[in-house]
């Protein structure tokens, strides 16, 4: 077994991981220190996130200084501040016993002068994102000239993120270079394409993904219909009131959304977005890190700066588009040789990705149920059980209140007691999930087809023949398109010139309302109203066209709860803003749209798929 102690790093090093409590070195530290301290050269490091890259680069590189000189001897470039904060961190541990060492990291969202002043005091080593290093260069605050080293951290994710043009203009400017290290999750052809350019004859390391996955990680994944997914996230933190974790999603828009909703229903969760400044990052971070938040809603990218030992769950709210973004997100539970759960909610069309990625860690998730009500009100029970049971009062707390409490609860028999204090703890949970639904796919989850019941709203839509739907095809590809709703969820579909009618689920009808009622058909509102509001008869008749009845899918069982809120405006005539009618198909700009909710509400979220909306 190779040990720390047992390499030839200088001894402030050696001791200095000692401190920190490591003594054995991950595999790719196995694998590339002893490489680069024996005889260093260009290198590439293949190995997926929580694998202990930073020290496989950094103790080399710190081990390789010379703490007599006064000029920047090695260059680290990371793609977002949080990395380039922990890399900068994990520097200051490794050199504490290095006299005359100085390190410092740059990057944006702070302001630059602080940073200025911080060259001015001869760094050997600077680890920088790669927009605030060209800044810093274009104000002559810092030269490359006398760069040894240059250490390329995540480069897969710099290149995701648009700084290509960035690094060739660095790696050019560092003319001294003799030395590139690359670290990457994955080996892209604009990964290998860096390489070419800029690296000698590189020797590569790699730890497979088989190898990397973590044992100890439990993946679960949990099948929901698409318009359920949000009250899946919320059943799923309930069930696990302990969590400590992360919720992943797609897009910054996703992030904030979601991470919202949750705090306005008491959830202790934050936002972690590349939209946020440094100092509300900072603050986030601090606030997680002191376990004052329960979890925290973040982009993958986002997420590159979070090092966090004891995280418990890992949420994918939606699976990465990447099947390999999977092991990124996994691999930040389960740390440290500590056990942890990655859950993900997908719907049924999505049990193909879980395939997928299941090839690629080569383990076998599980697939879980949604709990029910009465289990969610059962662990919840039993957790506040064991918290009680657990539980160190302070010292003098006897001696101040028990007398007290002893007097006024004197007469109560201990059972009573027990059964109200439990009560009160546990009661608006109980208020919440006493008639919960179902939530898995598959149960109770479509009424019989074509029939409205009790169970649909009709709802009318100011858009038919002569704007170019004139097919009931037509007009639910229009409604699904726009909404993202299942198709199988409209039925009883009336098209005629300048109106249509269709059913929905009452439990979808106000999220539809609501998606509907925000697009434009050529410049024009849509408009959307119940049924029993136009006049005329909604099933036919009167329009003066063709009539198109008909039955494609059925509605979803009946809902919790009813829905009072009517579309915006749905009193007035649709004919009060339609100067101007065209005929033509749909082209409407906006972008698509999909409804989550909980038993009682249906809100609109953007979709994680839009290809024009802005990642991190």
């Amino acid at each position: 077994m190779i040990l720390f102690s047992s390499l030839s790093l200088r001894e402030e090093l050696t001791r200095a991981v000692a401190d920190m409590g490591f003594e054995t070195p991950t595999p790719i530290q196995q694998k590339v220190i002893p490489h680069l301290l024996s005889q260093p050269s260009d290198i590439i490091g293949l190995a997926q996130t929580g694998t202990g890259k930073t020290a496989a680069f950094g103790l080399p590189l710190l081990h390789h200084m010379d703490t007599s000189r006064k000029d920047v001897q090695a260059l680290v470039l990371s793609p977002t501040r949080e990395l380039c904060m922990q890399t900068q961190e994990e520097f200051i541990k490794y050199s504490a016993h290095m006299r005359g060492l100085k390190t410092t990291a740059v990057y944006g969202g702070v302001p630059i002068s602080g940073q200025m002043r911080e060259l001015k005091a001869h760094p050997q080593v600077v680890v920088a994102t790669p927009g605030r290093l060209i800044d810093l260069l274009e104000r002559k605050a810092l030269s490359l000239e006398h760069v040894k080293y240059v250490v390329l951290d995540e480069a897969d994710e710099m290149l995701n993120m648009g700084f290509r043009e960035d690094i060739d203009f660095i790696l050019k400017n560092t003319i001294a270079r003799e030395f590139t290290w690359l670290f990457s999750a994955t080996m892209s052809n604009e990964v290998r394409g860096i390489a070419k350019r800029f690296m000698k004859e590189w020797k590569e390391f790699s730890v497979s993904v088989a190898n990397s996955t973590n044992e100890n990680i439990d993946h679960q994944y949990f099948v929901t219909n698409r318009h359920q997914r949000f009250e899946s996230l919320q059943r799923l933190l309930d069930f696990a009131p302990g969590i400590y974790g992360i919720i992943f999603v797609r897009t910054k828009q996703d992030c904030q959304e979601i991470a919202e909703k949750l705090m306005k229903q008491g959830y202790h969760v934050s936002p972690l977005h590349g939209d946020m400044d440094q100092k509300m990052r900072t603050k986030v971070m601090e606030r997680f890190k002191a376990k004052n938040l329960q979890a925290i809603v973040a982009t993958d990218v986002a997420a590159r700066g979070i090092d966090v030992n004891d995280i418990t769950h890992v949420i994918n709210y939606e699976l990465p588009d990447d099947p390999e973004v999977y092991t990124h997100r996994s691999g930040r539970t389960a740390r440290a040789g500590k056990k942890g759960i990655c859950m993900s909610i997908v719907t049924p069309k999505e049990i193909y990705s879980i395939r997928q990625i299941e090839k690629l860690v080569k383990q076998r998730f599980n697939r879980s149920d949604i709990p029910d009500g009465a289990e969610v009100v059962r662990k919840k029970l039993f957790y506040y059980l064991e918290q009680i049971e657990t539980a160190k009062p302070q010292k003098h707390f006897a001696e101040v209140y028990l007398q007290s409490i002893h007097d006024r609860f004197e007469d109560m028999d201990k059972d009573e007691l027990i059964k109200r204090l439990i009560w009160l703890q546990l009661k608006d949970t109980i208020d919440v999930y006493q008639d919960a639904e179902d939530l898995n796919a598959g149960y109770d989850q479509q009424a019989p087809r074509g029939g409205a019941g009790d169970n649909s709203v009709r709802l009318f839509m100011n858009l038919g023949i002569k704007d170019g739907i004139d097919s009931n095809d037509k007009l639910i590809k229009f409604i699904t398109e726009s909404t993202d709703i299942e198709a199988n969820m409209i039925s009883r579909l009336t098209v005629r010139d300048l109106s249509s009618f269709f059913n929905v689920p009452k439990t979808a009808a106000e999220f539809i309302r609501e998606s509907l009622s925000s697009k434009k058909f050529k410049g024009r509102k849509i408009r959307i109203d119940d049924a029993e509001q136009r006049s005329g008869d909604s099933r036919g008749g009167s329009g003066g066209g063709r009539k198109y009845e008909g039955s494609r899918g059925g509605g979803s069982s009946e809902g919790r709860s009813s829905y009072g809120r009517r579309a915006e405006g749905g009193s007035k005539s649709y004919f009060d803003s339609d100067p101007n009618r065209q005929e033509g198909s749909y082209r409407g700009g906006a972008p698509k749209e999909r409804y989550s909710g909980n038993t009682s509400t249906f809100k609109r979220q953007s979709p994680s798929g839009d290809r024009g909306r802005k990642r991190d």
